[in-house]
């Protein structure tokens, strides 16, 4: 593909992805009331007011691009067997792909983020593009009877996944503020929406609560920070497990670990992390996400959001190099802080 043009898909990728120019920050609901997200000028805004560059910084990102080297496909290797059955105080937890888990426990299961396209995109014919494919097919499933969506970028609300999952299964949608139009597209009527620190109880012991997180949302050019973003503190009979959705390292983490830690299993991103002077306020590095394990007070974590779709400027195979790194500098094991395989099943006690 010729220069120019491969310079302007990234940068309507890039644009459409990451939304346009950062909305003026006014006064009202300036630091939010207690429990909720602060609010400015219509718009939701993360504590202290941290968020993404704004459009120059973006198209000077997009222009000056330095991508460590991506594979053009990889394949996955065939999944064991799914867990015909989850006994009472544990999760059987599998990585599909990017963020997206299969979270099974004794009579509820549970996906995250869910996104089998094959690209994170607004257009089907430029964007990121998925290296290798989802480990199950969306018909090897059990059934699924909640989809909690932390926030609307494309990699992590898939509208396609979604109306699919919404004819298979008919699932329990929970999500954040002002997601109610965005996914009536996919036949979702009724979503749960929640502030932050909002819970929604599941039934039979279970339970969610909308947790805080570093990020911003967008669709395109005009919706910047409508809807809110966040992570998810999933109860069950004798435990919790946490999924952090997309964020910059910040002190929410661990408030959250105070209010609602220990964990069982932190579900923690590490990949999508340079340049660090553009990216730092949204994702964690994996030496933050090592921090973040400890903030949440979690037994065990485990890794996602790398080795699928290349969304920055960090390598196939530097967020994993990166993590051990960062967890033998933090004392820590393979096993405390996990880099799952797609399609591998892991079992832990609540």
């Amino acid at each position: 593909m010729p220069l120019r043009r491969r310079s302007l898909l990234r940068l309507f990728a890039g644009a459409a992805l990451l939304g346009g120019p950062r909305a003026a920050r006014g006064s009202e609901s300036g630091s939010g009331s207690p429990g909720t997200a602060p609010r400015a000028g219509g718009r939701f805004r993360n504590p202290g007011g941290a968020g993404p560059p704004g459009l120059g910084a973006l198209l000077r990102w997009q222009l000056a691009r330095a991508q460590g080297p991506w594979p053009a496909a990889l394949p996955v290797a065939a999944p064991a067997a799914l867990p015909a059955s989850v006994a009472a105080g544990e999760v059987a937890v599998t990585l599909v792909n990017h963020a997206t888990f299969l979270l099974q426990f004794a009579g509820l299961n549970v996906l995250t983020d869910p996104i089998w396209s094959e690209r994170c995109s607004p257009v089907p014919w430029a964007g990121p593009r998925r290296v290798h494919p989802p480990a199950l097919p969306l018909d090897a499933l059990p059934r699924i009877d909640v989809v909690l969506v932390s926030h609307n970028h494309y990699d992590h609300l898939d509208l396609a996944t979604l109306a699919a999952l919404q004819a298979r299964h008919r699932p329990r949608v929970v999500t954040g503020l002002g997601q109610r139009a965005l996914l009536a597209a996919a036949g979702i009527a009724e979503p749960v929406e929640l502030d932050w620190w909002g819970e929604h109880a599941l039934g039979g012991g279970y339970g969610v609560t909308f947790t805080p997180a570093q990020h911003f949302s967008a669709r395109g050019l005009f919706d910047r920070d409508l809807s809110l973003w966040g992570g998810f503190a999933l109860r069950a009979p004798g435990g919790a497990v946490y999924f952090a959705g997309d964020s910059g390292y910040a002190p929410l983490f661990r408030e959250i670990g105070t209010r609602l830690g220990p964990f069982a299993v932190a579900l923690l991103p590490i990949g999508a992390y340079r340049p660090r002077w553009f990216m730092s306020a949204l994702h964690c590095d994996p030496e933050e996400a090592v921090r973040v394990h400890r903030d949440v007070r979690a037994r065990r974590s485990l890794a996602m959001h790398f080795g699928c779709f290349p969304l920055a400027d960090d390598g196939y195979g530097e967020p994993a190099a990166d993590l051990a790194v960062a967890r033998r500098n933090a004392g820590l094991t393979a096993e405390d802080f996990a880099l799952p395989v797609p399609g591998q099943t892991l079992r832990f006690s609540l």
